[in-house]
């Protein structure tokens, strides 16, 4: 059977790229604004979405424009889940206002995303929001995660990410931005990191060792500079190995 795989972006994040890279992914992350983007890219992102027919998810973060939620937030439990319900209840105000719209998924942004790996507080606040906003929609997670193990618990539907455009270290999580070698920007180079992860079930990390890991889905972050030439040359190399994009 010919394996299958989600490739999706990041996007309505102010690079206004979104029009030239709808057309070559399955689905996309729009920002909520906190991040982020407002109503009108909001808007716009959906209408692209839509008439491409790429699936549709939330892109929530932590409150912090000035960092672009790269960075961990000294906030309490509380305070971020009124932000993230907040963020989840303007999308889908949004969403509701364009024919055909549909919310497929949630995945979690940058700093948040990686602090829901580990730690379990907020991994709950996130599954909890979840479920109290949308809990008929998937959540995008890493392989081995805690969140992956609280959201499956919890009875929410979850599909394992990895990412085209970063490398790993050895506990499967993403090499920091601050270090040497974090992003990968050459087409070729991202084609056979996925592929592998892919077809063999392995990721192959910075310091060359083959670790398990599994792959539902596809991330090239829309904020890579290369992020349109990638995505362009990553749909053509995984279908050329006999993965199909769904």
């Amino acid at each position: 059977m010919k394996q299958q795989l989600d490739l999706n972006c990041d996007v309505g994040e102010g690079v206004n790229n979104e029009a030239s890279l709808m057309p070559y992914i399955s689905s996309c992350n729009i920002s909520c604004g906190a991040h982020a983007g407002d109503v009108a890219t909001i808007d716009s992102v959906l209408q692209l979405a839509v008439e491409n027919q790429v699936k549709i998810g939330a892109h929530p973060s932590y409150p912090d424009r000035a960092n672009f939620g790269r960075v961990v937030m000294d906030i309490s439990p509380n305070a971020l889940k009124e932000s993230l319900l907040a963020q989840l209840t303007l999308f889908q105000e949004r969403l509701a206002k364009i024919p055909n719209a549909t919310l497929h998924h949630v995945k979690a942004h940058g700093a948040l995303y990686n602090a829901s790996a580990k730690n379990t507080t907020i991994a709950e606040t996130i599954v909890n929001v979840v479920q109290k906003a949308c809990p008929d929609v998937s959540l995008y997670v890493p392989f081995g995660s805690v969140i992956a193990t609280i959201a499956k618990e919890a009875g929410i539907r979850i599909s394992y990410e990895i990412f085209a455009d970063r490398n790993y270290q050895d506990d499967l999580q993403l090499v920091p931005r601050s270090q040497e070698n974090a992003i990968i920007t050459h087409t070729e180079d991202v084609a056979n990191h996925v592929a592998k992860m892919v077809l063999e079930g392995n990721v192959q990390t910075l310091s060359g060792k083959l670790i398990p890991i599994q792959a539902d889905t596809c991330c090239v972050h829309g904020d890579n500079e290369a992020a349109i030439a990638i995505v362009k040359e990553l749909h053509q190399l995984l279908i050329q190995k006999g993965i199909e994009i769904v």
